[in-house]
């Protein structure tokens, strides 16, 4: 794991309320990488009793957000889609896993595949990030 991902990692969580909402648990992160996991409660779900499609979107976007940080300057999203392709319930443990597509002075892709606890890809995401000139760590 690298040291520099997880302190920048540390901080962004420290006040991420959203994702400590969510139960975000962190399961592996290193400079372009991180890997996500969370249960699924019941408050989390729509009318239809499977999760909330913001529920995997969070979840992404959280994943994406570290990965894309994690290489040392801040990064916010400027583009962002999902595919929902299988239904999440109530007591799914789901993990985002981020993939870096692209990467440069300015900009970075990362795609994010989603899967239950039965490895099974329930959730597809994308998303676009522009590098700020600003560092996170400045020692």
């Amino acid at each position: 794991m690298s040291t520099v991902a997880k302190k920048i990692i540390d901080t962004m969580m420290q006040t991420d309320a959203y994702s400590s909402w969510l139960g975000i648990e962190r399961v592996e992160e290193r400079e372009g990488y991180c890997k996500l996991r969370m249960t699924v409660r019941a408050e989390m779900c729509n009318g239809f009793e499977i999760a909330h499609g913001s529920i995997t979107y969070a979840l992404c976007d959280s994943c994406l957000a570290f990965a894309s940080n994690s290489r040392g300057r801040q990064a916010v999203s400027v583009e962002t889609s999902i595919a929902h392709i299988a239904p999440v319930k109530i007591g799914d443990v789901i993990t985002a896993e981020s993939t870096e597509e692209s990467f440069t002075n300015r900009f970075c892709i990362y795609s994010a595949t989603v899967t239950n606890q039965r490895g099974e890809k329930v959730a597809l995401f994308k998303g676009v990030y522009y590098r700020s000139e600003k560092e996170w760590l400045t020692t």
